[in-house]
């Protein structure tokens, strides 16, 4: 889960490679470095921490230069240092890296029989090495290829040399790289985002390929060595994508950006001239779709969880869920008339990615809902639901949450009225009711003075738990993880009805219990598990959208969301779970934005 970047200019680079490395910090924050070609020398500089690090010593001793790499780290291999910190350098080869070398142990010990040492603990330090005794005998085009041959895994490579001070090479396999271009300049870079603010001409590598980036020219090879062409990509102008207003961190401006996001979204999916869902080009007749198969990873595998319970209640399909990790490596019967749906916030999701290329070589159809339509997901899929959520920096997700979850409602919604699994008047209600979503979630995020005072309930216990039913169930889970996410305290998401089957042990005196319990047709036994917990002492904190009074002494704090049609209600609980979340995290004092051990985009398996 790293991020690379590559520059090569006719001017110095790497005060545009830092900014780039802070835009990349999404991807890991363990460590950073570059390096730079200047005066026929490898000039290197590293740190463990930010890149705000970096730049602090960039500002001591400058690195010149007008070609060169840089690095944030995610660690794999090797802890968190100075010494394991990318870029790993020879005397003649630099090299940045994205990914796992499963093999790297195998190669260490043969270089070393050899009598070449090495200096950290990583994968990637063989692939330097690799090339430097492949460069003895061959030019660089040749040695990275040769070096290739041998690897086992993962990797998006951007590789300098002493030699060869005016070209960079780049390589993928399974992780992502992207090619920007520019007026004597070309970059390389993990993602589009990076490269944003330098270029709107984005071209990406296929698994296999590699390129040579001078500061006049890109050239791509394929893996057999011959060079191919690509397809050049105008990127979209997001505006304000790096600015926090006068919010205190993204995730803030995020959570409070959601009635923006369900507005856009449904304004783009929603025809309120013909009150009609504008989702055309299946690639899979919905009257013959037998089966759907939901893919996501973390919080994207909890919209994939409530979009069930969707399915399942509008149409007559039959529905599968499954975590990207697990689908991959099971032993899996396809059917031509099954669509296989996978969510990703980044679209560069490698478990996800990898689940979805196992589709691709069994011949069924796929679909992707992703935020970057310019993603690996995307152009691997045969069709593609952008989520329109805009960009979201926060490690941990919310708006693309939000934005996955009516997606895959609003989707929902086009089959069942296509199979005639709904009639035309429930349709048109549920068209009704997606245009007056923005304002309730506007309306729900009112409740943030009850959840701060919520949120000091968490600062001495020894762990929470999250409770609810049916659709409330997969936001219990959600509220859970996004707790553990940001302020690094142990949380569990149940089903309620399940407490007595095992959990119930866990519940001692002052436990905060999130009680998630909308009015539908569990609302009344969830009551009756919440009366388990209370009378072993837990602390609730019941959150709903009964319009009924129903806080007592022995409920510590309720909060109340506004009621929306049943089928919707997930959609608000949302929103004081990642308040809560993100309150408790601010009291203690944590790194919101970016969490500890995580990264934004998972592009490692």
């Amino acid at each position: 889960m790293c991020g690379i970047i590559g520059i090569a200019s006719s001017k110095p680079v790497s005060m545009n490679i830092i900014n780039s490395l802070k835009k990349l910090e999404y991807r890991g924050y363990d460590s950073a470095g570059l390096a730079t070609i200047h005066k026929n020398e490898i000039s290197e500089k590293k740190c463990s921490g930010r890149v705000d690090e970096l730049e602090k010593i960039l500002f001591k001793t400058p690195s010149d230069g007008n070609l060169g790499i840089g690095h944030v780290r995610w660690a794999t291999h090797g802890i968190p240092n100075v010494v394991n910190a990318h870029p790993h350098s020879s005397d003649i080869v630099s090299v940045v890296h994205n990914g796992i070398i499963e093999n790297s142990d195998e190669i260490k010990k043969k270089l070393e029989s050899k009598g070449l040492k090495f200096k950290s603990q990583t994968d990637t330090e063989v692939i330097t090495l690799l090339i430097s005794e492949a460069l003895k005998n061959s030019e660089p085009l040749e040695s990275v290829f040769n070096t290739l041959k041998q690897l086992k895994g993962s990797f998006a490579l951007g590789i300098i040399f002493k030699n060869y001070k005016d070209i960079i090479i780049g390589a993928r396999r399974g992780s992502p790289l992207a090619v920007g271009y520019s007026n004597e300049e070309n970059y390389l870079g993990s993602d589009s985002y990076a490269l944003k603010s330098m270029t709107n001409k984005i071209s990406y590598l296929d698994d296999g390929d590699l390129c040579v980036l001078s500061k006049d020219k890109v050239e791509f090879y394929d893996v057999n060595k011959k060079k191919i062409n690509k397809k050049v990509y105008a990127l979209s102008d997001d505006e304000n994508i790096s600015d926090k207003g006068d919010y205190k961190n993204f995730m803030s401006k995020e959570i409070f950006e959601q009635p923006t996001t369900a507005k856009n979204c449904i304004n783009e999916y929603i025809d309120s001239l013909k009150k009609d869902i504008n989702i055309y080009n299946f690639p899979i007749n919905p009257e013959k779709i037998n089966k759907i198969i939901l893919i996501g990873c973390g919080t994207a595998y909890h919209s994939c969880l409530v979009a069930r319970y969707w399915f399942e209640e509008l149409t007559s399909i039959d529905v599968e869920i499954d975590i990207a990790s697990e689908f991959r490596y099971r032993k899996l019967k396809f059917n031509s008339n099954n669509l296989y749906i996978f969510v990703s916030q980044s679209g560069e999701t490698a478990d996800t990615a990898a689940a979805l290329d196992i589709c691709k070589r069994n011949k069924v159809k796929t679909c992707s809902i992703v935020n970057a339509v310019e993603s690996t997901i995307a152009r691997n899929s045969d069709w593609v639901l952008p989520i329109h959520a805009g960009p979201e920096i926060g490690v941990a997700s919310t708006k693309a949450f939000l934005g996955q979850m009516l997606v895959l409602y609003i989707l929902c919604l086009k089959i069942s009225k296509i199979r005639k699994d709904i009639d035309d008047t429930k349709y048109q209600d549920s068209i009704k009711n997606l245009k007056s979503l923005p304002s309730a979630i506007k309306e729900s995020l009112k409740v943030e003075n009850n959840i701060q005072a919520m949120a000091k309930e968490f600062l001495n216990a020894n762990g929470s738990m999250f409770l609810g039913r049916g659709f409330s169930f997969p936001i219990a889970l959600e509220g859970a993880l996004k707790l553990k996410e940001l302020s690094y305290l142990h949380a569990e998401g149940y089903p309620a009805g399940e407490m007595k089957h095992g959990p119930l042990a866990l519940i001692e005196e002052g436990l905060p219990v999130i009680v998630i319990a909308p009015k539908d047709k569990y609302f009344e036994k969830t009551l009756s598990n919440m009366q388990e917990v209370i009378a072993r002492g837990g602390k609730i904190l019941f959150i709903t959208d009964h319009k009924k009074q129903l806080i007592n002494e022995n409920i510590r704090f309720g909060i109340r969301v506004p009621t929306v049609d049943n089928l919707l209600s997930p959609i608000l609980l949302t929103i004081p779970i990642q308040l809560l979340a993100y309150h408790v995290a601010l009291l203690k004092g944590c790194d919101i934005d970016k969490p500890r051990n995580l990264a934004k985009s998972v592009t490692v398996e």
